[in-house]
């Protein structure tokens, strides 16, 4: 049963998760006048700017310059914050309840949860693989290097599985960091790297593979992932084509699922475990339910030619936490909600220390000058003002 006017009047609009979709939609609700009270929910302490995430594992970047705190970033902003995670939604009673057990209500609400590494449930991908999507993860990867670098033993290798953007720009850093000490091998069960990138990107991809020497196998299914290295199909399945392949350590980019809170009244999620959504953003069978990023998916219908297919990225969700902003208001003054439809800006690669490779923004360039522009392009969705010129001011005097 729903609360009474009053209360849901009174009770804040809430976003559960801090991500670039979260997070760019309680900061564009913040700049609007008489906005209401806003809540965003969120477990960790930094916001975590992932494309950057390569940089701050090769120590091209500082950790304060892509990971600044949710405090600072919004001081001032009046947006409260609460360091917690939503463990499930009561639709019908507008209600959600919290990890730490606090049930609070909600005007409206916007799950942008993201979304965690997919196992696609093969044996030993949980326990025994890597993944890089946090500051953990970097920091497990950086100990892995230098112990590699240190110990220097024959025939030692790190594979990476998943050949798309970001399989790609971790194989070459780690190339890049390991200088020799390791062989890199770079797994793919499609039959071509970076499937959906632009042409000019994925042939500098490559090239930048054969110039640090990363075996590139395609074709190639992983069954499961042993503690010493990883079980591998290729071809037709026959037993010829099976091979046990050792290595010092498995980094996991094969794939990203939603992270989903348990929802009531349950509804049907895809295979990625996104919520159906309208091209307005609202979740489907919901009242004041809105989703986007990677929890959210939409109707062939509305985006046809499997437009519906749109890539995980920041660029997605920048773009949707503009137009949700403005839906969201849209939806309280009951007016007609806007359409999301996502324009294609280009593609962003970095390929090594140093190194990057763009097509877009009237661009098509790789090597040093598109690996400056690609950090400046950057540089602008970096969120707050504040932190924005911070990062600047240190950037600039690096390349002093």
């Amino acid at each position: 049963m729903a609360d009474s006017p009053s209360v849901q009047d009174s009770a804040p609009l809430v976003i559960m998760g801090g991500g670039f979709g979260g997070l760019s939609t309680a900061l564009a609700l913040a700049q609007q006048a008489d906005h209401p009270p806003l809540l965003l929910i969120e477990p960790n302490e930094r916001f975590l700017f992932l494309p950057l995430l390569y940089e701050l594992l090769s120590g091209e970047l500082r950790r304060w310059e892509i990971a600044p705190t949710y405090n600072a970033l919004l001081a001032g902003r009046g947006v409260a914050w609460l360091r917690s995670r939503v463990v499930s939604v009561d639709a019908d009673a507008r209600s959600l309840r919290t990890a730490d057990g606090q049930q609070l209500t909600y005007s409206q609400l916007v799950i942008a949860t993201g979304g965690r590494p997919e196992s696609f449930g093969i044996p030993g991908v949980e326990d025994n693989a890597l993944g890089f999507r946090n500051l953990h993860d970097v920091d497990r990867l950086q100990k892995l290097v230098q112990q590699l670098q240190q110990r220097r033993r024959l025939l030692q290798r790190l594979v990476v599985v998943g050949a798309g953007a970001s399989g790609v720009e971790l194989a070459c850093k780690l190339a890049d960091m390991l200088n020799g000490a390791a062989v890199l091998e770079l797994i793919e069960q499609g039959s071509e790297l970076l499937p959906s990138s632009k042409a000019f990107n994925r042939e500098q991809a490559r090239l930048a593979l054969q110039r640090r020497d990363i075996r590139l196998r395609t074709g190639t299914r992983v069954v499961a992932v042993q503690p010493d290295g990883l079980d591998l199909q290729r071809g037709d399945g026959t037993s010829s084509g099976q091979e046990h392949l050792s290595a010092d350590g498995v980094i996991w980019t094969a794939g990203v699922a939603a992270c989903v809170p348990a929802i009531s009244p349950p509804l049907p999620l895809d295979r990625r475990g996104r919520l159906p959504c309208h091209s307005d953003l609202r979740v489907e069978g919901l009242q004041d339910v809105f989703a986007l990023g990677d929890a959210a998916s939409f109707p062939s219908a509305d985006y046809p030619n499997n437009a519906n297919q749109l890539p995980a990225t920041a660029q997605v969700a920048y773009q949707q936490a503009e137009l949700l902003a403005g839906n969201l208001r849209k939806a309280q003054a009951g007016e007609p909600l806007e359409p999301f439809h996502w324009n294609d800006l280009g593609e962003m690669l970095g390929l090594g220390i140093g190194q990057a490779s763009i097509t877009g923004m009237g661009l098509t360039l790789a090597g040093p000058a598109a690996h400056k522009i690609r950090r400046l392009g950057y540089l602008a969705r970096l969120p707050g003002l504040g932190h924005q010129l911070k990062v600047a001011a240190g950037w600039l005097t690096d390349w002093r």
